[in-house]
């Protein structure tokens, strides 16, 4: 379905929203990932307020859609657009790394129950993908209507049990299975292709038998366009590859790596709370 630009501006708005409420609860808790949630709020944004088969309010409603957080430590990302989204209260994310809050550094579904899992340790969140997946055509005696989506960071890739999850759902057609890959180019130890090079990674996956799909995380027509792309494919699993600037939205944190790992302290928090308010101004100011 195309966007128009009513939509567009809504799902601007809102991934502004997720934006500031992610630097909020960063310096609230005083540590946490910084790049990854701000430059994945796009994909989030369009994924829980356009695409995702999902209720609220009734988060355990068995023909959901899944979403699978395999990069665990961008989970900040997660927990702002759920909660803009009427899983929990806004308020609740200042709780964000607290001891006893439901937030975790990771996500933990013993705290938090409509997480779909929990993630941590990289390079699980496909197995377990793919793992449902599996589960559900079996209890079913075919592939069912619900998608299975993984976020993957590009980085998180360097773990081996990626491949092997990769290799078994092309084995098995599995065309519900959507994996997207925040391709941002960066991890904690420096840049991807300085650590471990990745491409041409549209290739290594076209080679398990996937069909690949490059867009622009930070585009919705071209998020719209890639993941509609993916769902229309019936004999293969599908990955979009999300090409995504870190830090997006606050023009100090934008491309360093060094921003994968840690918060902003109060300067830099109003810095950048001022600069996603400008932003959302200018954005309100766009098509009327």
């Amino acid at each position: 379905m195309q966007l128009d630009s009513k939509k567009i501006k809504m799902l601007q708005l809102m991934a502004n929203d997720i934006r500031v409420s992610i630097i909020e609860m960063l310096l609230e808790a005083g540590s946490g990932h910084t790049a990854g949630p701000l430059g994945m709020a796009d994909i989030f944004t369009y994924l829980y307020f356009n695409e995702l088969k999902h209720n609220p309010k009734d988060p355990f409603w068995k023909d959901r859609d899944r979403l699978v957080l395999s990069n665990g430590h961008i989970c900040p990302v997660l927990y702002a657009t759920m909660a803009h989204a009427g899983y929990f209260p806004v308020s609740e994310l200042k709780t964000l790394r607290k001891f006893g809050s439901r937030l975790q550094g990771h996500p933990h579904r013993d705290f938090l129950p409509m997480l779909e899992t929990s993630s941590g340790p990289l390079g699980s969140g496909l197995s377990q993908t793919v793992g449902m997946a599996i589960a559900d055509r079996m209890d079913n005696g075919r592939s069912s209507d619900k998608f299975f989506y993984c976020m993957l960071g590009d980085g998180e890739l360097n773990e081996g049990q990626n491949w092997e999850a990769i290799m078994l759902a092309g084995k098995e057609q599995l065309h519900n299975v959507i994996a997207i890959i925040d391709r941002n180019n960066i991890q904690i130890d420096g840049y991807t292709e300085d650590v471990m090079p990745l491409d041409p990674l549209d290739e290594k996956f076209k080679s398990f038998g996937w069909h690949v799909v490059d867009v622009d995380g930070h585009n919705f027509e071209s998020i719209s366009e890639g993941i509609g792309e993916a769902k229309a494919v019936f004999e293969r699993p599908s990955v979009v590859i999300a090409h995504t600037i870190p830090g997006k939205g606050v023009k100090e944190f934008m491309r360093k790596a060094e921003w994968h790992g840690k918060s902003p302290n109060e300067d830099e928090s109003k810095m950048a709370l001022n600069e996603l308010r400008t932003l959302r101004g200018q954005i309100r100011g766009e098509h009327e």
